[in-house]
């Protein structure tokens, strides 16, 4: 039989042992509401008692565990008249170490959110400190955080596909946030990912960013104006624009509170390419409203060279 450990906060305690011996002789072992310890227990057939499980371990056990101080109410709130009668754990641990008094609630495994049965006590619970994943999933979630398929954003120009050499060309950014599931260490970690800065290489050796501004449209008649995301091109050819997001993260393990990802990941959106023409200025001696067959008016036939 094996049975798991998670432990969840529970009000403003900060109670984390994450395994009890019962003060009636037997075990019991599974989801603890304070914090966030992951560890886990199975029993040794040969000595009968309970050990250390690594992360990851598969559970035959239909339910999942987790327990609650015997006489809480919620909050900080107690039943007075229980606590008068609540069991006794100073001193009875294996090594004669204190308790807490707690019962243990039951639900069927894998189910988020589940409704809480009781399952036995009350009993005594001690910390005989499995090991805690917390740490090593925070040391690890910011190269996680890199890995995860997060979508950089589209970045459009105006005008495109075609701009002119020395106009300003605008360029802006489009990024929502999005949120993620994924194991690790056996473990269900949910993470969100919120764009927070940009940055734009613009294909010609010169790039702008990271900073917050994403930029937006101009309406057509207003194109070639400065924005605080637009580019000038000093030379014409084919270049190829690269947007990279910087996103800011956090994460929950098995449904707990939300927790920063240190630093910023970096997302870059596949090369957009913008062609960069010159612009030609030709006077002429004809007013098109007086002769719009002239050179260089709409609609006129072009002059034969």
């Amino acid at each position: 039989m094996v049975f798991l450990v998670v432990a969840f906060a529970l009000g403003s305690s900060t109670f984390l042992p994450p395994a009890a011996f019962s003060d009636e002789g037997g075990v019991d072992a599974g989801f603890g509401n304070q914090g966030i310890n992951v560890g886990g227990w199975r029993l040794d057939p040969d000595t009968g008692h309970f050990v250390p499980l690594e992360a990851g371990t598969p559970s035959a056990d239909p339910y999942q565990y987790k327990w609650e101080l015997q006489c809480h109410l919620g909050g900080g709130d107690f039943d007075t008249p229980c606590l008068a009668r609540r069991v006794d754990c100073k001193g009875n641990g294996p090594d004669g170490q204190d308790g807490i008094p707690v019962v243990w609630l039951k639900a069927p495994a894998g189910v988020p959110n589940p409704m809480w049965s009781f399952h036995s006590g009350p009993t005594c619970l001690f910390d005989p400190k499995p090991e805690d994943l917390l740490p090593r999933i925070a040391a690890m979630i910011q190269t996680e955080f890199q890995k995860l398929p997060v979508a950089a954003g589209t970045v459009t120009a105006q005008p495109s596909p075609h701009t002119l050499r020395g106009a300003e060309t605008n360029f802006f950014a489009a990024a929502t946030e999005q949120q993620f599931a994924t194991t690790l260490l056996g473990q269900q970690i949910h993470v969100i990912a919120k764009p927070v800065q940009y940055m734009w290489t613009y294909g010609d050796g010169t790039s702008l960013g990271p900073q917050t501004a994403a930029g937006g449209p101009l309406p057509e008649d207003r194109w070639g104006e400065r924005t605080l995301t637009s580019h000038i091109y000093t030379q014409t050819g084919d270049f190829s624009v690269v947007l990279t997001t910087h996103f800011q993260g956090s994460y929950s393990v098995n449904g707990g509170p939300p927790l920063p990802i240190p630093g910023q990941g970096q997302f870059s959106s596949p090369p957009q390419q913008v062609s960069v023409w010159r612009s030609i200025t030709r006077n002429y001696a004809d007013n098109c409203l007086q002769n719009p067959q002239g050179q260089g008016c709409p609609g006129a036939a072009p002059k034969a060279p």
